[in-house]
């Protein structure tokens, strides 16, 4: 896997019933944690810590994310600055009329921790910015299938089977078959390389669903939101303002599955029971 597993040399320490430790020395393999700067038109956009691999698709679902293009035509070039010695710095070149907001000035759709805006206020931005989830065409999707794609997505972890610090997103049919699936140090990461692939390969988003091996957070929302996604499932919780979002924006959020069961959160009525 090239720059993307470092080997290392950790020292695990074990206690048995009386409580008295051991210790082991062995190589471990540990998932490589790598920044990446974004340039647009010469300027720095954004700074993200990342598993490399995949940067042009992952550029590319960013951009999207964040409203600053809506297709893939609006990206005239991505690719690695010349002037530097790593592949952590991207040059992005936009077309004539696609520009990005400074990257001091303050941008609604970028919504980190103590940002100031409050839940409405997130979710109104989307709305304003993104197209809208067509849910007259919204396939009807079986509750067995949503529950089972965690599953699928953890069969295609290649990086986490090695490190266990990595979190993956795939994108699927309504019938539950695989077309992409991404790691990534961060979950919002990997969400962004499935949906750039999506972008770069003139993929039909709406049908598909994005699922997601972290909790469900306004974040995965928004993005799936913007890339026109109309259904998004978890392992793990929702947060409020997550299931808020989903339900305003259209979007069948499915949260907790595994297996043998999943939990509906919003839009429930686009799900069937099966037999």
């Amino acid at each position: 896997m090239g720059r993307r597993i470092h080997r290392r040399r950790l020292t695990a320490v074990r206690f048995d019933d009386h409580g008295q430790a051991t210790t082991h020395t062995r190589a471990e393999d540990l998932a490589v944690e790598e920044p990446l700067e974004v340039r647009v038109g010469g300027e720095t956009l954004t700074v993200t810590m990342r598993l490399p691999g995949d940067d042009i698709e992952l550029v590319h679902g960013l951009l999207l994310g964040e409203g600053l293009i809506t297709c893939r035509e609006d990206v005239l070039l991505a690719r690695y600055c010349a002037d530097t010695e790593t592949l952590n710095v991207l040059e992005v070149t936009l077309r004539e009329g696609e520009r990005p907001m400074p990257v001091n000035a303050h941008r609604t759709l970028v919504m980190h921790g103590g940002c100031g805006l409050c839940g409405k206020a997130s979710i109104d931005a989307v709305q304003a910015a993104g197209p809208q989830v067509d849910s007259a065409h919204l396939p009807t999707l079986d509750a067995r299938t949503l529950a089972s794609l965690p599953e699928q997505l953890r069969a295609q972890q290649k990086a986490f089977d090695r490190t266990g610090g990595t979190h993956a997103a795939g994108l699927f049919t309504a019938n539950g078959e695989p077309l992409v699936v991404r790691e990534d140090i961060g979950r919002h990461n990997a969400v962004d390389k499935v949906i750039g692939w999506s972008l770069l390969q003139g993929v039909n988003r709406v049908n598909l669903t994005l699922t997601v091996s972290s909790r469900a957070s306004f974040d995965i929302v928004q993005k799936a939101a913007m890339a026109g996604i109309g259904t998004v499932v978890t392992v793990s919780a929702p947060s409020a303002l997550a299931v808020q979002a989903a339900d305003d924006l259209g979007i069948t959020l499915a949260a907790f599955a595994r297996g043998d069961r999943v939990t509906l959160c919003s839009h429930e009525g686009r799900v069937t029971l099966g037999a």
